[in-house]
């Protein structure tokens, strides 16, 4: 958890302390946008954007919550992203 805060942007009135579980999702700036919503939409979590540098403009999201509610999030995802492609 420490790693995440200190590498995310967090509004001071947010806590994550407690939380159960973290799913981690990386790819394209434009699939993190659309599984972002997705998962927000699916399920009560709270996502977040993960800071990095990475050459190949990779982009990482993570999904924090009830274990149940992140893992039906990031099975959405999956749904979802794959049936763009």
């Amino acid at each position: 958890m420490g790693i995440l805060k200190h590498r995310m942007s967090l509004n001071g009135d947010e806590q994550l302390d407690g939380i159960d579980a973290v799913g981690l999702v990386q790819g394209k700036l434009i699939d993190m946008v659309c599984a972002a919503d997705i998962a927000e939409k699916t399920v009560d979590v709270i996502v977040r954007d993960v800071r990095g540098s990475c050459p190949q403009n990779m982009i990482m999201i993570a999904i924090f919550g009830e274990t149940a509610a992140v893992e039906n999030a990031m099975e959405q995802i999956k749904i979802e992203i794959d049936s763009y492609k």
